[in-house]
């Protein structure tokens, strides 16, 4: 039997299930951050610095005001705060710590060079010495960053400019065989898991693939309320005929619903009988990278609203912006809003704000205001500053 939903029902399921209109009251607490995080299963880290690091934004933007260091406790602290790791979930992610067990098959797999990029994967193959040799030197230097073993005289060639040593651990990461101790600025400093990683995980008695990836989309289902195979598959980027494989047979176990959403020309799937709020009031900027956008088919078919990144587009031929932040109020996005952390001026820059309607209402104006101005203050910034062309808008932010 296929349950149907309509579309906005299926809107309110997909928010929900993110996180989103569940706002705690008071101070936000580490098991509020813990929570909120386990709940997503994902945080996707960016190197890009515009506004804040990306891994950053999601709780803001479901929570509102954290300690952005409550996080740091949480994915590179002491042991007994450590909750998370870094690896390949959905890119380069900040993890639940439970879910290691689930993605070793996914490291048996870079090993052998498979589901890494083919230049990594002949690496691998290849240079086993330099692999060998930087191995052996955080097995006795401790936590090191590629920036304090590189030996590379010559021009910097491919792959960024990695060095050789900055491939090797890689590769070695992708492996399993090293893991993110902490990081320097932005830097990663890999160490050997045993150091880093909870004995009782990495003693978890190996989970056969299958498992794993039934876990994972499961994992995927519970975060997305409903999705199409595709939706899921994306969450934690699995294979397509592993996805397919594994959503079959959770469905024939009963573990996975087929529903038909208004509008949807994919079969979706849900966890059980879905409970669907009957409204969703919340108002939040969302980072280009955040797990309820960052699917942008998924995007459009549950808001209609397509959006691209536009960072690597020559400034000429951007339509809304560098680092633009899409505006959810309550079950809908209503418009672009191009940011900027101007720190040395103390202030957030609004360069642009490119609305999906002609106007917006009154609520949603006031709602926006509030909104940038709680994102200024949580950065520590002292005022928001508005564009000439956003000023016209009205948006309250004084």
């Amino acid at each position: 039997m296929t349950l149907s939903l309509s579309l906005a029902e299926a809107r309110r399921l997909a928010l929900a299930a993110q996180g989103f209109g569940r706002t705690p009251r008071g101070a936000i607490a580490h098991r509020h951050l813990q929570a909120q995080i386990e709940r997503l299963g994902v945080l996707q880290i960016d190197s890009v610095n515009a506004l804040v690091r990306s891994h950053y934004l999601p709780a803001f933007s479901r929570l509102g005001h954290y300690q952005a260091e409550h996080l740091d406790e949480l994915a590179w602290g002491r042991a007994r705060r450590r909750r998370l790791f870094e690896y390949w979930g959905h890119e380069a992610s900040l993890l639940p710590l439970e879910l290691y067990p689930l993605l070793r098959w996914r490291m048996r797999r870079a090993a052998d060079g498979q589901g890494i990029y083919p230049g990594l994967a002949r690496f691998g193959m290849e240079r086993r010495d330099a692999i060998e040799t930087v191995l052996q030197a955080v097995r006795e230097r401790g936590a090191l960053g590629a920036g304090s073993l590189s030996s590379r005289t010559e021009k910097a060639g491919p792959w960024w400019g990695w060095s050789a040593e900055k491939m090797a651990l890689e590769w070695l990461f992708a492996a399993g065989e090293v893991t993110v101790a902490g990081r320097r600025g932005f830097e990663r400093l890999y160490d050997l898991p045993e150091r880093v990683i909870p004995a009782q995980l990495l003693k978890h008695p190996e989970l056969a693939e299958d498992e794993a990836q039934r876990r994972l989309l499961l994992r995927s289902a519970d975060a997305l309320g409903v999705a199409t195979e595709k939706d899921l598959r994306d969450y934690y980027r699995l294979d397509a005929g592993d996805s397919k494989r594994r959503i079959a047979e959770l469905v024939e176990a009963g573990e996975l619903l087929p529903v038909a959403v208004q509008g949807w020309r994919q079969l979706a799937y849900c966890r059980g009988e879905p409970r669907i709020p009957r409204r969703v009031r919340h108002s939040a900027l969302l980072s280009p990278f955040d797990s309820l956008i960052w699917e942008r088919e998924r995007t459009e078919r549950l808001f209609g609203f397509r959006y691209r990144l536009e960072i690597y587009t020559p400034q000429a031929k951007r339509v809304y912006g560098y680092y633009v932040l899409p505006f959810l109020h309550h079950e809908r996005l209503l418009a672009r809003v191009d940011l900027r952390s101007e720190r040395a001026a103390g202030r957030l820059a609004v360069h642009a704000v490119h609305l999906e309607e002609a106007v917006l209402s009154e609520e949603a104006r006031l709602a926006l205001g509030d909104s940038l101005r709680a994102l200024a203050h949580w950065l520590g910034l002292d005022e928001v500053w508005l564009a000439p062309s956003v000023k016209t808008l009205g948006v309250p932010v004084a």
